[in-house]
């Protein structure tokens, strides 16, 4: 087992992975830095490798491919994860580091957004994207993590054995906060100076599309942890379309006897019927939510026991 290992995923990153496994090599001498090469066609891997990097690949595209890839072939006592575009500086490694190991952290966020991101990047949209996704993970979730999208992170042994990757692409940074937050895990932000890519080297995230993605996970994400607040809203809107086209019809009922919109009145039935449905649906997920954080707790002290006896070996 690993004291530290460093997690690098990396597509078409020739230009910066050098410089990025040679500054943690510097400021991180006892880690192990891993470069996971994900389809590059520019000579990254060959670059990684000359650096002192130990160079995987995985076949499958994405990010969040990748992450599960390391996740499920390395263990270490703390991981260090930082994207391979030299944006992140190796000199907060330490620190973060520090607080897995000695204020048993569980995640610890490398916050851009409190520092220099909105100054040194140069995408509008990426700002507005990241204060956006940042406030409603942590309004939904009810957390306090700085920088949601944020590349650079370090995890302790249980979170990365713990952690379920679903996704495939730029969405697993979300996911990761999402997870941490809803299991009531220990998140510490770590401010850290960004600087934006440079000169040549291209950002592989869609501001639209990765960010279409981005915020439909968080929506599946609320639905699946939070199933009862979820389905409350649904039946709440459904409830009020169908009251609010029942009054009318009742109202000239009771003034004439009469019904002459039926079909309305049909609908309306079957709406709040559905409102109903989806107010005991949210009740029953709930308690199977309940359920699965319970199962959950198990899994981290089955976790724990394991890395205890990884560290006797």
């Amino acid at each position: 087992m690993d004291k530290i290992a460093v997690l690098v995923p990396c597509y078409n990153e020739s230009k910066t992975v050098k410089k990025v496994v040679e500054d943690f090599h510097r400021e991180l001498p006892e880690a192990v830095i891993y470069v996971y090469d994900n389809n590059s066609t520019d000579g990254t891997a060959e670059m990684a490798l000359e650096a002192g990097a130990v160079v995987r690949r995985e076949r499958l595209q994405g990010k969040g491919n990748v992450i599960r890839r390391m996740f499920r072939e390395i263990d270490a006592h703390v991981y260090v994860i930082v994207d391979g575009d030299d944006t992140y500086p190796a000199e907060a490694a330490s620190e973060m580091v520090r607080r897995v190991l000695e204020e048993q952290a569980d995640m610890v966020v490398g916050d851009r957004l409190s520092s220099t991101y909105y100054t040194e990047n140069k995408r509008p949209f990426h700002n507005f994207g990241n204060s956006f996704v940042k406030n409603c993970i942590n309004r939904f979730f009810d957390t306090n993590i700085q920088d949601i999208m944020t590349g650079y992170r370090a995890f302790s042994y249980s979170f990365v054995k713990t952690f379920p990757v679903l996704s495939r692409g730029f969405e697993i940074e979300t996911e990761m906060s999402i997870h941490a937050a809803d299991k009531h895990m220990q998140v510490d932000n770590v401010i850290i100076e960004y600087r934006d890519r440079p000169e040549g080297s291209i950002s592989k995230l869609n501001t639209y599309s990765d960010g279409f993605k981005v915020l439909t996970r968080i929506l599946t994400l609320y639905k699946n942890y939070k199933p009862f607040n979820f389905f409350s809203m649904l039946s709440l809107v459904l409830a009020l379309l169908g009251i609010g086209f029942l009054i009318p019809v009742i109202v000239e009922y009771v003034g004439t006897g009469l019904v002459p919109k039926f079909p309305t009145l049909i609908v309306c039935g079957f709406v709040l019927i559905a409102a109903l449905q989806s107010f005991f649906a949210g009740l029953v997920l709930q308690s199977m939510e309940q359920k699965n954080k319970q199962d959950f707790e198990m899994r981290l002290l089955e976790v724990r026991e394991r890395y205890e006896r990884r560290q006797e070996e």
